[in-house]
């Protein structure tokens, strides 16, 4: 999902002008969109299915780095006693 400088970099009065356009842009082309301002950038508009896959996927990989830390610091569990603390059989 990287930008294409020649398509998603939109001057933020584009989108004053035509919002509709810039957010069809976003979802159809499924990459964020880079607002600017006098040549700067100044805010990122997303598809909500984009941002929200992106979020679930940061939180599933901050989930496994927490894991690998407990594995580390030699807080594990056997499968019965993970089993038993979540009431499986």
């Amino acid at each position: 999902m990287s930008t294409k400088f020649s398509e998603d970099v939109i001057p933020l009065t584009d989108l004053k002008a035509n919002p509709g356009r810039v957010v069809k842009h976003a979802m159809d082309a499924r990459r964020p969109v880079l607002l600017t301002s006098r040549g700067r950038g100044v805010a990122v508009v997303q598809a909500v299915t984009d941002y929200e896959a992106g979020e679930e996927e940061r939180a599933f990989m901050r989930a496994v780095v927490a894991g690998l830390a407990d594995l580390e610091a030699g807080r594990d569990l056997s499968l019965a006693d993970a089993k038993a603390r979540l009431g499986l059989k």
